[in-house]
C-alpha cells in the first residue's frame, strides 16, 4: 500500500526514483554533517610574551606598565625603556619586567628578594591531552622554579640575563582559569642588585570541545542518514 501527502511521492519499493530520492537524502545529510566546523588545534589564547599589549600588539613607548602578567600575584611589573646594559637587549617580540619603572634600579641590599611573575589564561573547555606550550626565558638573578596551576614543570636554579633558558609543559593543564607563574630570587648585594624577567611563548597549543550547536548538527546529520538506511532496509 502506498500513502501519499503534500511533499512526497508514491514510488515502488525498487523503483529507480525512489533509489535515486534514497541517494540524495543521504547525501544530503552526509552534508550536513561536512558542514560541522572542524575543531582544529590551535594556539592558547591569553598566553603572551612579556611586554606586550592586551591585545598582543608590540609596546612602542620607552616605559609601561605590563598588561597580561601580575608581580607577586597583586601589581602589575613594569616594562621598562632603562635596562640593565649587560641584559638582553629589549625589541618588538618581548620585554623585561622589573618590580620599579627603571628597570636599572637596585634592589635588595640587605636580604634576597622573591618576586613571582604570574599570568592567566583559558582554555574553556578542550580536548584532554591536546594542551601544551613551549618557551624561553631569560632572568636576573635565577628563577627557582616555574608553575603550572601550581605544579613544578622545571627543574630549579635555571635562567640568566644575557642569554635564552627554554621551558615548556604538555601536561598540568585544566579546563577554564590556568596560571603560569615564575619564580624569582634576587641576590641581595651590599650595592644592591638589579633585577628582571623576561618570556617568550615559542608556541601553543590546544584543541577547544565542540560548541553545542555543533554537536546537534552532527546528530542531526547521522540521525538523518540513519533514518533512511534503516527505511531502505525494511523496503527491501
Amino acid at each position: 500500500m502506498c500513502f501519499l501527502n503534500v511533499n512526497t511521492l508514491c514510488h515502488r519499493p525498487g523503483s529507480t526514483r525512489s533509489k535515486h530520492m534514497i541517494v540524495r537524502s543521504i547525501a544530503f545529510g552526509l552534508l550536513i554533517i561536512a558542514a560541522v566546523p572542524a575543531q582544529a588545534v590551535v594556539a592558547i589564547p591569553g598566553l603572551f610574551n612579556s611586554g606586550r599589549l592586551a591585545n598582543n600588539s608590540a609596546v612602542t613607548t620607552g616605559t609601561v606598565q605590563e598588561q597580561n602578567w601580575f608581580l607577586n600575584g597583586i601589581s602589575r611589573p613594569w616594562n621598562s625603556g632603562s635596562i640593565n646594559g649587560a641584559w638582553l637587549a629589549n625589541n618588538s617580540v618581548s620585554r623585561w619586567m622589573t618590580p620599579t619603572s627603571n628597570g636599572n634600579q637596585s634592589l635588595d641590599p640587605i636580604s634576597n628578594g622573591f618576586y613571582t611573575y604570574s599570568i592567566a589564561f583559558d582554555l574553556g573547555k578542550f580536548v584532554p591531552g591536546t594542551a601544551s606550550f613551549n618557551g624561553r626565558f631569560a632572568s636576573d638573578n635565577t628563577v627557582t622554579s616555574i608553575l603550572l596551576n601550581g605544579t613544578q614543570i622545571t627543574q630549579a636554579g635555571l635562567g640568566t640575563f644575557n642569554q635564552w633558558t627554554s621551558f615548556s609543559a604538555g601536561t598540568g593543564f585544566i579546563g577554564g582559569l590556568n596560571t603560569l607563574s615564575f619564580r624569582l630570587l634576587n641576590l641581595a648585594q651590599a650595592n644592591g642588585n638589579p633585577s628582571g624577567l623576561r618570556v617568550e611563548i615559542l608556541g601553543s597549543a590546544y584543541e577547544p570541545v565542540p560548541e553545542p550547536a555543533s554537536w546537534m548538527m552532527m546528530i542531526a546529520g547521522f540521525g538523518m542518514v540513519g533514518t533512511i538506511l534503516r527505511r531502505r532496509t525494511a523496503m527491501a
